[in-house]
């Protein structure tokens, strides 16, 4: 057996006490018709109530609560299988993961605040499946697409520069391998969100791009940071935060590749967005964009379904009023 509202079930307070306030109304009732006259004259004048029908009376009332309870809280028992059909979207989020995502012009730093904006990605949808992808030099993927959004909020929390020693910005390697994540030869309902704030090391991304165009793969691309360039705080050998350098000493400084990640969103019907310092408005490209795109077939399962029984415990409370009110206080033989 199951409940669909057993919230409900805390009615059984108000029926108890129901039953404690008409156990005393019953006795305050008494002592006031003895305080009223004396034994005599009141068994001349009650001689033709029944108190045992008055009794009768007071439990169908508390019964009569208890059963309406019961059908409140909506018991299921006998149940049948239904075939349930998932629709929804692809979404593969690749995101860079190279320590320039430590810089802290984006608070509190520009990987936490992508991973923050991907949990509440994860949090507006609702059957669409999502996978994740992690690059730097070069890329793999963290989550294969799934329903599990569970699964992959623990993926997102496991994000951070030492997944990938290999450095470096690499779109083109993330975009080929979120063409191979996706399954199935159907070319729709799939988007790549792409998350980086630096410029492409020698990956070929505009072919990676025309590759998932013909995989009818739409990308859309968040920049984070700007073409001037931003320095990479990093902590040092004592834990401190140092900015980094490279082996001549120089300044090391994350520059975004705009122009990039224009073409790249261009050529596969997608869209760019530079993310902003207060915040990188991940939510507003999927409401706007990807959850307008056509749905697909994703998923056939088969599901239980229980049988709603509320209507028994109903119509016996019901029925046990009606009996209440049909019942006299007066005993079958008076004169």
């Amino acid at each position: 057996m199951q409940f669909g509202k057993l919230i409900f079930i805390h009615g059984v307070w108000i029926v108890i006490a129901v039953a404690l306030f008409l156990v005393w109304a019953f006795k305050r009732r008494h002592s006031l018709l003895q305080a009223f006259a004396q034994n005599e004259i009141l068994k001349r004048l009650t001689e033709h109530v029944s108190i045992q029908k008055q009794k009768y009376k007071y439990v169908l009332l508390v019964l009569t609560l208890l059963f309406i309870v019961f059908a409140l809280i909506q018991p299921k028992w006998g149940y049948h299988w239904e075939k349930i059909q998932r629709r929804g979207i692809d979404v593969i989020v690749a995101i860079d993961v190279s320590k320039s995502m430590l810089a802290d012009d984006v608070k509190p730093t520009r990987l936490d605040r992508a991973k923050r904006e991907i949990l509440d990605l994860i949090k507006m949808m609702n059957g669409d499946r999502i996978g994740l992808i992690a690059f730097s030099g070069t890329a793999f993927v963290q989550c294969p697409l799934t329903l599990d959004y569970g699964a992959c909020r623990m993926f997102v929390d496991e994000l951070n520069p030492t997944l990938i020693p290999r450095g470096g910005t690499h779109v083109g390697e993330a975009i080929r391998k979120a063409v191979s994540a996706f399954e199935g030869e159907e070319k729709k309902n799939r988007a790549l969100i792409i998350i980086t704030d630096g410029e492409d090391h020698d990956s070929a991304p505009i072919e990676a791009a025309k590759l998932a165009a013909e995989k009818g793969i739409k990308i859309y691309c968040i920049g984070i940071g700007t073409p001037a360039g931003s320095p990479i705080r990093v902590k040092g050998k004592k834990g401190k935060k140092v900015y980094l350098k490279d082996s001549q000493g120089q300044l090391i400084l994350s520059k975004l590749d705009e122009n990039t990640l224009k073409k790249v969103a261009l050529i596969t019907g997608g869209a760019y967005i530079r993310a902003s310092a207060s915040g990188i408005e991940l939510d507003k490209i999927y409401k706007d964009r990807i959850a307008k795109m056509e749905k697909n077939d994703l998923q056939s399962t088969r599901q239980k379904r229980y049988e709603p029984r509320f209507q028994w415990p109903l119509a016996l409370g019901l029925l046990l009023l009606i009996t209440e009110s049909l019942i006299t206080d007066y005993k079958k033989n008076r004169s």
